[in-house]
């Protein structure tokens, strides 16, 4: 039967606004997976709105958003554990330890740290994210706040990249903020642009460390302050750029490594102590 004038307008209006929804949607809010936040590459950088938080007020840790960080073999993996004794949440904030291990026949590992990912339950691309933490000092502490690709679009490490929003040394004044991928890591350059910065804290007090992620360029920032800026290089091999996929969030306290250098033993435990983490977009 044919549509009359009438009908074939209600028709068209309803087909032009399911198509209207379904690229807001797209360009505004999500991809594939309704946890993965991609922002408009074009949306105003002044008007930035919380789109994941977490306080750490409840009496536990929020499954929903965070998972316990497994052992690995990477260099900053080691003692990483899922253990009660590592993990508290006190007065709205949690606490990442690292201990002395008391049990090595359970575990031989001598010590034990604690971290978190938001790896399947929360990602994002481009937008605004802010930690407010305290950084105890230990010899061999090594407590870091960084990103990885949650879909790997590049294929293996490094070719996806990594963003270091924070890490810091044993009784440093500073922490670093970097960035590494295949350019950095593999073709080894790192110079041009330079690949980190440096900023100086008061590890005595909490501390607000931040990332603000736009297409063309990535630029760290300490207590709202900008620190450091990685831009996008035109011209340049195309490995230079992986920051344009999403990226899930890590928090973790650890001990030891090629980097940080020895533990000391008589330094722990040794606490990362995250009051909250905002994501803007």
């Amino acid at each position: 039967m044919a549509l009359n004038l009438s009908m074939r307008k209600n028709f068209l209006h309803v087909v032009q606004t399911a198509l209207f929804i379904a690229l807001y949607i797209e360009s505004h809010c999500q991809a594939n997976d309704a946890y993965v936040y991609i922002r408009d590459k074009n949306a105003d950088s002044d008007n930035w709105e919380v789109v994941w938080q977490d306080h750490f007020e409840g009496p536990g840790l929020d499954t929903t958003k965070w998972t316990k960080i497994p052992p690995n073999n990477a260099d900053w993996g080691n003692y990483m554990t899922s253990d009660p004794a590592c993990y508290a949440l006190k007065g709205g904030k949690l606490l990442l330890k690292g201990i002395v291990n008391p049990d090595t026949l359970k575990d031989p590992r001598p010590y034990l740290t604690g971290g978190i990912y938001s790896k399947g339950k929360f990602a994002f691309q481009y937008g605004k994210i802010e930690i407010h933490a305290k950084l105890e000092c230990a010899r061999g502490a090594w407590p870091a706040i960084w990103m990885l690709a949650e879909r790997k679009k590049y294929g293996n490490y490094p070719r996806n990249g990594e963003i270091d929003i924070m890490e810091h040394l044993n009784f440093d004044d500073i922490v670093y903020q970097t960035t590494h991928s295949y350019y950095t890591l593999e073709l080894g350059k790192k110079d041009h642009p330079k690949h980190y910065g440096t900023a100086k804290i008061d590890i005595d007090q909490f501390n607000t460390f931040g990332l603000e992620w736009y297409p063309d360029k990535l630029v760290f920032t300490l207590n709202g302050t900008e620190t450091f800026v990685y831009p996008r290089v035109d011209g340049a091999d195309p490995s230079q750029w992986p920051y344009d996929q999403p990226f899930y969030i890590l928090i973790d306290q650890q001990l030891g490594g090629s980097w940080v250098g020895r533990v000391d033993p008589k330094d722990l435990p040794v606490n990362m102590i995250i009051d909250w983490v905002k994501v803007y977009q």
